[in-house]
């Protein structure tokens, strides 16, 4: 179907004229009798009660009206999606790790729904394997994955470095731990983690692996509000990125543990593949709100 001679029709039955409907397409009014006659060949119906003054469609030709003008409105819509400059609209699908989601998030998103009202945000939070998983598959428009400074972003994607951190290995003051000490020294003491799917749990797995050490979790909990107090109250050793450990409310609880034989940092990336034009601006800004955010911690 030529969109054009349905613009055609849908603009006769709005003015009920061919003279007017003309004027508002910028055409002749032979031009604009050839486009409605093209349409009625291709449909094999009449549109047009030509008898009527002003012009108005057929009982068939109403049916056509109504279905053209969803047809038009949802050619707009397709067509605005191509253009950057277009307000953004629709979902942006975001993914993020729970630690940061908790303290990175509240500020970009109210610039978000400030600067874009139209835009629905979908937040999903989960571990970053998962999440570059998600990405992989076309879930998510964009996550915040969390990898060991020394491992890549996932190949085929455009991926912003938002900082670096260190990883703290920490434990009660009430457990008397030596301050140095090695995973070996900590082989008997049980760990208070995240579920599986977390990035620094399997790298702690890793480690005590290599070693032929016993992987003993103690306790598996979500948040690290919740896992720096039961580390506190003495359930176990800890892993904690450095600024939630400045910002807990237990860490005068806590010391820092230097494990010889387990340093860790990891980076914060950014990561989407080629955007569609509508997301581009508003990506652009997430990506400045976390990295001002997250300098700021």
């Amino acid at each position: 179907m030529n969109t054009r001679d349905l613009h055609a029709f849908v603009a006769v039955v709005d003015t009920g004229s061919i003279v007017r409907a003309a004027a508002t397409l910028h055409l002749t009014q032979p031009g604009v009798t050839r486009r409605v006659q093209s349409l009625e060949t291709m449909l094999g119906l009449q549109l047009l009660d030509r008898q009527s003054k002003p012009l108005r469609p057929t009982a068939a030709g109403r049916e056509v009206y109504l279905k053209g003008r969803q047809l038009l409105h949802a050619e707009e819509e397709l067509m605005a999606l191509t253009h950057p400059d277009t307000e953004p609209s629709g979902e942006l699908r975001l993914g993020m790790p729970p630690f940061i989601a908790e303290r990175a998030l509240t500020l970009p998103i109210d610039c978000l729904r400030e600067s874009y009202p139209l835009l629905g945000l979908r937040i999903r939070a989960g571990w970053s394997p998962g999440l570059a998983q998600r990405m992989e598959e076309g879930d998510l428009d964009v996550a915040v994955i969390v990898f060991p400074e020394n491992m890549p972003p996932p190949a085929g994607m455009q991926a912003h470095a938002l900082g670096r951190q260190a990883i703290k290995v920490v434990a009660s003051r009430a457990m008397n731990l030596r301050t140095r000490v090695s995973l070996k020294d900590l082989a008997a003491v049980p760990w208070v983690l995240s579920q599986n799917g977390c990035g620094m749990r399997s790298t702690l797995r890793r480690a005590l692996e290599s070693q032929g050490l016993p992987f003993n979790v103690g306790v598996e909990a979500s948040g690290a509000d919740l896992q720096l107090s039961l580390v506190a109250r003495g359930a176990g050793v800890g892993l904690v990125p450095s600024d939630l450990l400045a910002e807990s409310s237990c860490r005068d609880r806590l010391k820092v543990l230097s494990v010889s034989d387990f340093k860790v940092s990891v980076v914060a990336w950014l990561v989407h593949r080629p955007l569609p034009p509508r997301l581009e601006a508003p990506v652009a800004l997430l990506l400045a709100q976390l990295k001002k955010v997250m300098a700021g911690r």
